[in-house]
């Protein structure tokens, strides 16, 4: 089956800069995929060139077959657009705002039900401008949806939003994938990217550092798992990394932290405590994530 996006050797350029530098990856049909970057890093400019609102100065694009900038307003009634920054008029309605919308494309699905699904029936007479975060970004879902798209492009979806909303809106996008939708997003959660997509591309100075699966992706890392607890600042702990399994210890006042790795690493751990009598409170475990794996790619240090 060919993949829905194909791209091949991207480059863009502004100036001096090089935005994109080579990139290539495809999109199969029915996945959610994600692109996640620093600060800088290229994804608008990536996305804003697969959905042809920008010109790629070399390589190729196919979207659904189709040349996005070749052939814009095929492939603009076959895909839907999430920008990462929207707005609409304060005093225009919500169902003003799709029918409005609705009436660009040859077909549309029906609105009432979208707003439905959506959780917007009762705001279907609302003004953009009472609307709350959430409830905009829901619109703007509802917009990018109106055509009954087979691609949907979501970027950056919910930032600005308050964690009830952020996990209201993946269940939203895992519906639209249920509808038989493809989903390509953007986002510089990595939670987000771990917890809804089937495969993640790491974008870093314009380049690809890292693509697959996120399970796949931290499993490479081979990152140290971290055993945190707390325990009476005036007790002292024997040598844990006399352990095999544990690589090293930090403490902080009451908090303790110890790392390592494998099968009998928080059992050993928790057996020398106990053997020497030692009280210890909020025993958690903390596995290597998305987070962990974007960090070590990317670097620490802040970017303009």
């Amino acid at each position: 089956m060919p993949a829905v996006i194909e791209v091949r050797d991207l480059r863009k350029a502004y100036g001096d800069v090089l935005a994109l530098d080579g990139v290539s990856f495809a999109v199969e049909e029915g996945e959610i995929f994600g692109m996640v970057g620093p600060n800088g890093a290229g994804k608008t400019t990536a996305i804003e060139c697969v959905e042809g609102l920008r010109r790629p100065d070399t390589g190729s694009i196919q979207v659904l077959g189709l040349d996005p900038c070749l052939e814009r307003r095929a492939i603009a009634e076959r895909i839907g657009i999430q920008l990462q920054e929207c707005a609409l008029p304060p005093r225009l309605r919500v169902a003003e705002a799709l029918g409005l919308f609705g009436s660009f494309y040859e077909r549309q699905v029906d609105a009432k039900e979208l707003l439905d699904t959506l959780g917007l029936a009762e705001k279907r007479s609302a003004a953009f401008g009472t609307l709350s975060g959430g409830q905009k970004q829901r619109l703007f879902i509802a917009l990018a949806l109106i055509n009954n798209p087979q691609v949907v492009f979501f970027d950056e979806l919910t930032t600005g939003l308050d964690p009830q909303a952020r996990r209201s809106m993946w269940d939203l996008v895992r519906q639209i994938r249920e509808r038989g939708c493809t989903v390509f997003l953007t986002t510089h959660f990595m939670e987000e990217a771990e917890r809804l997509c089937d495969r993640v591309l790491i974008l870093d100075r314009g380049q690809i550092v890292a693509l697959d699966t996120p399970e796949a992706l931290v499993r490479s890392l081979e990152a140290e798992i971290r055993l945190v607890f707390t325990i009476p600042e005036n007790r002292a702990v024997p040598s844990l990394v006399k352990l095999p399994q544990v690589q090293r210890v930090k403490r902080s006042g009451e908090r303790m932290v110890v790392y390592g790795r494998g099968e009998r690493f928080v059992s050993s751990v928790v057996d020398l405590l106990e053997d020497e009598g030692l009280e210890f409170l909020d025993l958690r475990t903390e596995q290597p994530n998305l987070e962990d794996v974007f960090l070590s790619l990317t670097g620490r240090q802040m970017r303009e």
